[in-house]
This record gives C-alpha cells, structure tokens and sequence, in this order.
C-alpha cells in the first residue's frame, strides 16, 4: 500500500455512519445551551397596588363683593339725553358715597347713547306696510362698585332703588362674591385631601387585610370646586361660584400606593 493509499476499511459507508453520530449528539447539545439560557433569565413578580380617591371640603366666607348697576336717561334729542344722564351719574355716584362707598371704590363705566326707533304701520289690507321710525335716544351708563365691605355693599345693593324716587332710572345688578384667599387656601385643601386618601387606603387594608401600604406610586391632584354653601356639585373643569356669600370649597385627588 502506498503513502497516499485510503485503508481498506475507510469507505465511503464508513464516512455516512460517522456524520449519522454526529448528527444524533448535537440535538442534546442545543438543549444543554437553550436551558442554560433560559436560567439565566428571571421572571419578576407583578407589583400589585391600589388606587384611592380623596377629598377635603371647608367652608369660607367671601371677603370680595362686586356689584354693578346701570342709569338710563331717555330724551328726543340726542345732546337732552346724554347731559340727562350726566347729571343722573352724578347723582348717583354722590348717594352710593351717603352710603359709606369710598371714591376709590366706584368705578363708572363710558356712557353709550342708543336710538331708539318705533315700528310705523301705513295703509290698509295687502296694502299696509311698516316702517321703522326714529323717536328718540337713550343714553346709558353703568357703574360698578367693587369692595372688601361686603356686608355694606350688599346692603346698598337692595335699596339704590331709592333713587327711582329722585327721577333717576337705575337697575341693580346680582352681585357677585369672592375669595381672594383662594390661592394659599388650595394648597392647604390638597394637602388635606392628600391626608384622606391615605387614611382611607389604610382603612381599606386594614379590613380586607393581606397587605400594608408601600411607596407613592402616582398622585393626580384634581380640580378645586368652589359651590355655594351646603352644594356637592363637582366639575371636571372645576366649579367656581361667584353667586353666594358663603361658600364650600371641595378639594379631590388621586392617589395610587403599591402594596407590599
């Protein structure tokens, strides 16, 4: 046999049986790599939580009144009702000061002249028509009072109608109540509601039991309603009452706690 002669023994069904073991060891070989891979891998546990709703309510008093009324002065002349009006204003201005309103605090608006027409019927049957026809103006000015007094203000507000007895044409206004303490009041109000719905989340768990309270998750602090006295009402714009002089101020939040 020469040096570059195969063995008698090493054939071609020789070559067949040796790649038939190889193939038969590698499937054991994958599954060894797949499982060391896949203990490397850690499943982590579902963090279980809780969502709670809280809420603060306080009753305020507004400390800020705004009132308005309007005097009217009507004439056939254009100049007759807006020197009419003038002096009306005048008049008026000096019985709100009788009333303990400081000058600083009246605040009259510009004086608007309108026409004033009156509808004219002429002819008869299919033949009639109408016209519009001017008969005058009206002048008209309106004045706001706006006062930390509230008590004086609304009081005033239900008899300036004693001016109609002067010859002065006056209508008066709702007026309308504010807090301007409302700023540094809403913080103290979430902070309260924020109180709440961790005392209600452990009230909760306490009951049901299983678990206690963990980190703060999320906390959505929701919007102010400010609602005449005695009122529940809630707004997801957030309600803001000018009608009442007394007032509940509603706070709400949101609050999510995981559990451990």
């Amino acid at each position: 046999m020469s040096a570059v002669e195969k063995p008698p023994w090493f054939g071609g069904r020789e070559l067949i049986a040796l790649a038939i073991v190889a193939l038969a060891a590698a499937p054991p070989l994958s599954t060894y790599i797949a499982t060391q891979s896949w203990e490397r891998v850690k499943v982590r546990p579902v963090e279980r939580s809780i969502r709670v709703t809280g809420s603060a309510k306080r009753r305020i008093v507004s400390d800020l009144i705004e009132w308005n009324a309007t005097v009217t002065a009507e004439s056939k002349d254009k100049l007759a009702a807006y020197r009419k009006l003038h002096a009306d204003i005048e008049t008026t201005v000096a019985y709100l000061k009788t009333q303990g309103v400081p000058e600083g605090q009246i605040f009259p608006d510009s004086a608007v002249v309108d026409e004033v027409f009156a509808t004219v019927y002429e002819g008869k049957g299919e033949d009639r028509i109408s016209r519009e026809e001017l008969i005058g103006y009206r002048a008209r000015q309106a004045i706001t009072v706006r006062s930390t007094d509230v008590q004086r203000v609304e009081r005033m507000s239900r008899q300036v109608t004693d001016l109609l007895e002067k010859d002065i044409s006056v209508t008066s206004g709702a007026p309308a109540y504010y807090f301007t303490k409302l700023g540094g009041l809403k913080i103290e109000m979430l902070s309260e509601a924020s109180k709440d719905a961790r005392s209600r989340a452990e009230n909760m768990l306490r009951s049901a039991g299983g678990a206690s309270l963990s980190r703060l998750k999320d906390a959505d602090m929701g919007v102010i309603n400010v609602n005449p006295a005695d009122s529940s009402a809630t707004s997801w714009e957030g309600n803001n009452d000018t009608t009442s002089l007394e007032k509940d101020i509603i706070a709400i939040v949101h609050v999510t706690y995981a559990l451990k």
